[in-house]
């Protein structure tokens, strides 16, 4: 029975559901049916970065500048989730400088756009909210709408990706 890792906190009922699609190798045909265009066009930093500043301006005008967005080949999926938000602060003269930065896994230039931005949304969101809290997934949801079903779709993709269908 394969471990279902990134759905742990979803239901029984859920969880064996996702067990008997793996069963009948069925997960990967459900998950390309939702999403037919596997593939998108980004796929380098200066790509993810106007992304994330395109959803910015569009959601998030005031909020703190965001001075670095990457693809971080390094995140590991399970202990960083998909993708961090750090805040450098420094001391510059007599003031304080604080630097926002954005790493995504890079898992994510293989999965359909709408996963990458849902979790860039995720890392956005964190300039507002710093804690996963009610607030900060009202906020998620004020960004993207289906961003709880987004976040299921990319821990199925994820658990597929863990449990390759059998010949």
């Amino acid at each position: 029975m394969p471990d279902l890792l990134y759905l742990r906190h979803y239901s029984d009922s859920l969880q064996q559901q996702v067990r008997q699609l793996l069963a009948d190798n069925k997960l990967g045909t459900v998950l390309q049916q939702r999403y037919p265009e596997q593939s998108h066009p980004v796929q380098t930093d200066k790509a993810l970065y106007a992304l994330t500043m395109e959803l910015k301006r569009q959601w998030l005008k005031s909020s703190e500048p965001i001075s670095k967005v990457v693809f971080d080949p390094k995140i590991h999926v399970i202990n960083n989730a998909l993708g961090t938000h750090t805040q450098i602060s420094r001391v510059q003269g007599g003031k304080l400088k604080s630097k926002n930065e954005i790493r995504v896994a890079a898992l994510l230039k293989q999965l359909p756009l709408p996963l990458l931005q849902m979790v860039v949304v995720h890392e956005l969101a964190h300039l507002r909210e710093k804690d996963h809290n009610k607030a900060f997934y009202k906020l998620c949801q004020h960004m993207q709408p289906d961003y709880h079903q987004l976040e299921l779709d990319l821990r199925l993709f994820l658990t597929l990706h863990d449990n390759p269908p059998s010949p």
